[in-house]
């Protein structure tokens, strides 16, 4: 039975790729901050459920430690993260720390801690969920597309060193899904300079173009299993077609079209 090791999997893409995953035949360990309090997931018969905050050092290094001790991992997915969508200035440096002590940290961490266990068995394979936000720049998430960018770029150069250990690394970007990332996973912060922009950038938002967390785990099952040596998975129709749109009209036209989307400019 093959093993994933998953982050973030109390809601959203996390809980989803950890029923896919299960209903596959997968060993899954489902990481969250409080498993006391999941209930969906330890109906399953193979999945086991442990505590992990990643965003403390020490807890990483005990967990890691632990769950090499006692299966044999095949898979790790980097996927607890936190959003914060708000103009820079009305951004605090505790949200700014929050931002990459989860998303970029957090990843890093992990990863570091179980890159030795997959050295010593010469294969193994880690697999991060960023965002088109690591892709391309989107209006008012400054902060989030930073730690976005910095791990789809991480993941890059790591690839190089790992490759020659028999190690994999992926990204998954997914565009909009239909999860509560929008809701308990998503902080915000306010100024009143920008609250006509905020306003136009919501209302061009269309939510039933989102795709949903299971539609998303699929994606993220098919980089865990195709054998490819492919670095990032673009996941929902949105990200495809904007991926495929930057592209075909260049960077500079796709910016202005971006912004005359949201803000009529």
């Amino acid at each position: 039975m093959k093993t994933i090791f998953i982050t973030g999997a109390s809601s959203g893409l996390g809980k989803a790729t950890a029923r896919l995953f299960a209903t596959e035949g997968w060993r899954v360990i489902a990481s969250m901050r409080n498993p006391e309090k999941e209930t969906d997931l330890r109906q399953l018969e193979n999945v086991i459920l442990v505590s992990l905050d990643v965003t403390d050092p020490a807890q990483i290094e005990k967990t890691a430690g632990e769950i090499i001790q006692q299966y044999d991992l095949d898979v790790v997915f980097n996927n607890a993260g936190y959003g914060l969508i708000a103009p820079l200035e009305a951004v605090s440096d505790q949200q700014i720390a929050r931002q990459f002590e989860t998303n970029v940290l957090g990843v890093i961490r992990l990863t570091k801690a179980l890159i030795p266990y997959f050295r010593e068995k010469g294969r193994g394979l880690f697999i991060t969920t960023t965002s088109m936000g690591g892709v391309f720049g989107l209006p008012m998430s400054s902060v989030y597309c930073a730690s976005k960018f910095a791990i789809e770029g991480w993941t890059e150069a790591l690839s190089y060193e790992l490759g020659q250990l028999g190690i994999g690394i992926k990204t998954v970007a997914p565009g909009g899904i239909k999860t509560e990332f929008t809701g308990r996973s998503l902080d915000t912060a306010a100024h009143p300079a920008y609250e006509k922009m905020i306003g136009q950038l919501y209302a061009g938002f269309d939510p039933e173009q989102f795709a949903t967390a299971e539609k998303i785990a699929e994606t993220v099952y098919e980089a865990a299993t195709d054998g490819k040596q492919q670095l990032r998975y673009l996941a929902g129709e949105d990200a495809k077609t904007l991926y495929a749109r930057s592209l075909s009209i260049g960077t500079a036209a796709f910016h202005q079209e971006r912004t005359t989307l949201f803000f009529g400019e």
